[in-house]
């Protein structure tokens, strides 16, 4: 796999760039994870928002991202994935855009975490 060079600050040995794997994020499997987890969101909602409640086809929670007192403003659909915070306007459309925004990760490594959480398989077509 080819590496490109990425410019950073240096480090205390003077080390001023490094190097990334180029396409790293290439054969990850989102849409398949993407759907294997909004199969299970009920269940994933419960444990990550412990708080929270079902309201129709919505789950309505605080937002533990940020000081959310009550909730209200924090939602996540059932049936879709698609989630917003009112409040902030941070909203994602997605199960895996979630995982990475609770969880402060990138869209790669929620992918993979969730499918590790699922018993799946994280990689996509190569």
């Amino acid at each position: 796999m080819r590496a490109r060079r990425i410019r950073s600050a240096p480090n205390e040995m003077g080390v001023s760039e490094r190097k990334m794997p180029r396409h790293r994020n290439r054969h990850v499997g989102f849409q398949r994870v993407s759907a294997a987890a909004l199969t299970h969101l009920p269940a994933l909602v419960r444990r990550w928002l412990p708080d929270g409640r079902r309201q129709g086809h919505e789950w309505v929670s605080r937002n533990p991202t940020r000081d959310d007192r009550k909730p209200g403003s924090f939602k996540i659909n059932l049936r879709n994935g698609r989630w917003a915070d009112f409040a902030t306007g941070v909203k994602g459309g997605d199960v895996i855009s979630l995982a990475a925004h609770l969880f402060g990760l990138s869209q790669v490594a929620a992918a993979r975490k969730l499918a590790a959480m699922l018993g799946i398989s994280a990689e996509g077509r190569q």
